[in-house]
């Protein structure tokens, strides 16, 4: 005998089946990204150039993890995602790839499901999940394997906005403990989330309705069961929540302070920011409701902004404000508020970075604009009313249409060269475009068209330090090397970047060695280990210059660090090679029979090692 399931069944049964369907519908939009390359602007190095990274998971790497303050940030959490992709895939694009575009289906899922949960209306959170789902403003969050910080953050944020339903449900330590620990990771992948205790204090406003004496609003709100409490109240029950943002800030500040990514306020004073910040927030509101002219950095140009654009986007922030408040609509407040104070991390009132916005900063605020849009039209056509069913048509028009922009940007990610030149041609005087064109040709070993677009870059910018580089390095392969000495210290005097100047030194010692001036050489490989001890060709540069300058113990100590960061049979062979100028016989048969055991033609590595050292 069968019964007929009870409306929670039922409705949950309808939520699972939502899931389902945005999770693979999530899948197909994003499923091309598994034939696009690594990005040549930071997957290099959270990936490719990362020796922490790329080898996967070990002992080792997971201390790193924890402890590195490396790309500008504290991630731990994201540093073993990439590692643990590593382990997985390798170095094989693919794999990154998907992974991103799984994280993202599940954000996808876990929205509606969020959004459901609190609200019990499940066409207003299928739809917002819909939107967050096909915008093409997060298709570089997803397109772009270094963002996977940025997936992570959110699934971690929207996890701890359903244990906070939860524990508000019913106030318990162990519940307040688990948000606690979800917002910690949500830190862990990206500091972005800091806002989340003032995200919660909106949520106690809406959808909770957690605020006591709070009036019912419309008829189509569920009855709540969760206890209201005093404003008071539930702002104190934040604050050990804001104690977790503390070291987070501390560390995030620290990291970017010495990779030289924050710009002074001499620089750019308060006022200039203001004002960027202002026409950034207009600029990021047209891309919501016209998603064109996408990027993948849009110059920090304050001198182009003028007095009329500044107006003018302040003039709109504060009428879509005061329409918010007039309307009294509290899902409407809570949208818009999500937006303008999730965004204030990344607006640039603390300059991190060339950009002055980015679309992968819109991936966290633009769910409060789907929010207010989504609820506000059900909330007009019940108003006018009309059915629901007349907002069918346009919905589905507007998310096909949507879907249609993302595959088409998508597109644009097949190709580094051609992403960049789209950068290129939808900016100005874009000089890192101007860097990673030249870059995308010189990865085709096309250097002649490598080099206009590297001239180009240091014209706009003169000390940005990746085209002087290039530069030197053209100079340096056509013979001057006078010229790429010169050209490689500017680029130690003019960044921080330790990457950037621990190469430059490299190189310098090169241009040193090929002229027999040994003592400079080592000094130079030298700097470039002190900088990044895990250089291997520095170490391998360190070996090579003492051991032909005759100091064979510091030629050993050199190649047995490189050994011990790169056990191959080059490593050992050079090792061999001074053990046995020193007189270490029997030490440098055992390191060559280590080398003979590791290579496929030993012949030929023997060859490799005696250009090295200048046999």
């Amino acid at each position: 005998m069968r019964t007929n399931p009870t409306p929670l069944q039922a409705s949950t049964k309808h939520a699972l089946i939502a899931v389902l369907v945005l999770i693979l519908f999530s899948l197909a939009l994003y499923s091309p990204v598994g034939r696009h390359p690594f990005l040549n602007y930071d997957d290099g190095r959270y990936l490719e150039d990362n020796a922490h990274v790329k080898h996967g998971l070990s002992w080792a790497s997971v201390q790193w993890a924890f402890t590195s303050l490396e790309e500008s940030n504290w991630h731990p959490i994201t540093w073993l995602s990439h590692m643990l992709d590593c382990e997985i895939f390798h170095l094989n694009p693919a794999g990154h790839h998907y992974t991103n575009v799984i994280w993202h289906s599940i954000n996808v899922a876990l929205l509606f499901w969020v959004l459901y949960n609190a609200s019990g209306l499940f066409w207003r959170s299928v739809i917002v999940a819909l939107l967050f789902a096909v915008h093409p403003i997060n298709v570089e969050s997803v397109a772009w394997v270094a963002e996977r910080k940025n997936l992570l953050s959110l699934f971690f944020f929207l996890l701890t906005l359903a244990a906070y339903q939860w524990y508000a449900r019913r106030p318990q330590l162990g519940r307040y403990l688990s948000v606690a620990v979800l917002f910690a990771l949500g830190l862990m992948s990206k500091p972005q989330v800091i806002t989340l205790p003032f995200v919660l204090l909106l949520w106690d406003y809406w959808p909770l309705r957690r605020v006591l004496n709070q009036r019912e609003e419309s008829c189509q709100q569920q009855e709540q069961s969760i206890p209201p409490k005093p404003w008071p109240w539930l702002v104190a029950e934040k604050l050990p929540l804001l104690a977790l943002c503390v070291p987070s800030a501390v560390l995030t500040l620290r990291a970017q302070t010495a990779a030289g990514a924050v710009t002074s306020f001499n620089h750019y004073p308060l006022p200039i920011r203001f004002a960027n910040a202002v026409v950034s927030y207009s600029r990021y509101l047209g891309k919501a409701l016209w998603p064109s002219h996408l990027g993948v950095l849009y110059p920090y140009q304050p001198a182009t902004l003028t007095r009329l654009q500044i107006s003018l986007s302040a003039l709109l922030l504060l009428l879509i404000t005061a329409g918010c408040l007039f309307a009294r609509k509290r899902y409407l407040i809570v949208g818009w508020v999500w937006f303008l104070g999730t965004l204030v991390p990344m607006i640039g009132l603390v300059q991190a970075g060339v950009q002055a916005m980015a679309d992968r900063y819109a991936y966290l605020p633009f769910i409060g604009l789907f929010i207010a849009v989504c609820w506000g039209l059900a909330d007009f056509a019940a108003y006018r009313s009309s059915s629901r069913h007349r907002l069918l048509a346009p919905s589905a028009v507007a998310l096909v249409a949507l879907a249609l922009i993302s595959h088409h940007q998508l597109g644009y990610w097949s190709s580094n060269l051609e992403l960049w030149k789209h950068t290129a041609a939808i900016t100005t005087n874009n000089y890192v475009a101007e860097d990673e064109i030249g870059t995308s040709f010189l990865e085709q070993g096309d250097l002649e068209h490598a080099m206009p677009h590297f001239q180009a870059a240091a014209l706009i910018r003169p000390s940005d330090p990746l085209s002087n580089s290039n530069l030197a390095f053209y100079k340096m392969n056509h013979g001057d090397l006078a010229g790429a000495l010169a050209q490689y210290k500017k680029v130690t005097e003019m960044t921080v970047d330790e990457r950037s100047r621990a190469t430059a030194f490299f190189n310098m010692g090169s241009i040193y060695q090929q002229w027999g001036d040994f003592s400079a050489a080592r000094d130079n490989f030298q700097s470039a280990v002190n900088i990044r001890p895990r250089n291997v060709r520095a170490w391998i540069g360190l070996g090579a210059a003492s051991q032909r300058a005759g100091d064979f113990d510091a030629a050993i100590h050199a190649y047995s660090q490189a050994v011990a960061l790169q056990p191959t049979d080059v490593t050992y062979l050079l090792l061999a090679g001074a053990l046995k100028q020193s007189g270490r016989e029997s030490e440098a048969a055992s390191a060559t029979q280590t080398a003979t055991h590791l290579s496929q033609n030993i012949a030929e590595t023997q060859q490799f090692v005696e250009s090295i050292v200048g046999h």
